[in-house]
């Protein structure tokens, strides 16, 4: 019985106290970059909007205007892969909220969304002109993408990488302390994605002038670095 305990006092001697006994001294920064690309595909989001006396006729001049829409998308050379709705809609109009009377519709409006997207950034005002010319009579802008965003995110990782490491150095130069091993690092998601760059000029492609610019992707990593005093 002696035997065991002295075994047990021994043991707990040589284990570590508890969480306190391993804290370390460390410096954490936050470090951010962008880098800027040129983009190669952009995403047209148009619409058509008609109206009828009754929902059904509305949406029946509606389909046979976003039938010509999608005839002459196809002509320009856009896939179906690169069609696709966003937002389909039928309200009634109503009228007499002046207080003066009940209010009741008086027809109804049908709205039907599209997203397409154009590979060649060089047929983008070609796109605008055929579908403006076929019935589209709704733009709610357009963004432009790089189709390969991961070496340029990939860029600006390691550019971030860089920026909290000059920050942490800097921190420690202040501290009068000096940087030892990482000891975690960590990429933050949801950041990122185009930040369209305008440029001043435009480029003219089938009558509507449009400005690609560029594109920023961005990246942000937390850093925990040891100290070492």
């Amino acid at each position: 019985m002696r035997v065991l305990k002295a075994l047990m006092i021994s043991a707990a001697l040589t284990l570590p106290m508890g969480p306190a006994a391993w804290a370390q001294a460390l410096i954490t920064v936050t470090g951010e970059a962008t880098v800027q690309s040129a983009p190669d595909m952009a995403t047209v989001m148009l619409g058509v909007t008609t109206n009828g006396a009754t929902a059904a006729e509305a949406m029946t001049a509606n389909n046979a205007a976003l039938a010509a829409v999608f005839d002459r998308l196809k002509v320009s050379g856009i896939e179906e892969r690169d069609l696709q709705t966003s937002n389909l809609s039928v309200n009634p109009n109503w009228t007499g909220y002046d207080g003066a009377s009940t209010p009741t519709i008086n027809g109804y409006t049908a709205t039907n969304m599209l997203n397409v997207r154009v590979r060649d950034l060089a047929k983008v005002g070609e796109v605008l002109d055929a579908s403006i010319a076929d019935g589209a009579n709704t733009l709610n802008g357009i963004t432009f993408e790089v189709s390969n965003p991961r070496p340029v995110q990939d860029e600006a990782r390691k550019s971030a990488v860089k920026d909290a490491h000059a920050r942490a150095e800097l921190l420690a130069e202040a501290a009068g302390v000096q940087l030892g091993r990482v000891m975690s690092i960590s990429e933050q998601s949801g950041y990122g994605g185009p930040m369209p760059m305008f440029r001043a000029e435009a480029d003219s492609a089938a009558g509507v002038p449009i400005a690609s610019g560029q594109v920023g992707l961005g990246a942000t990593v937390t850093i925990s670095y040891e100290i070492l005093e």
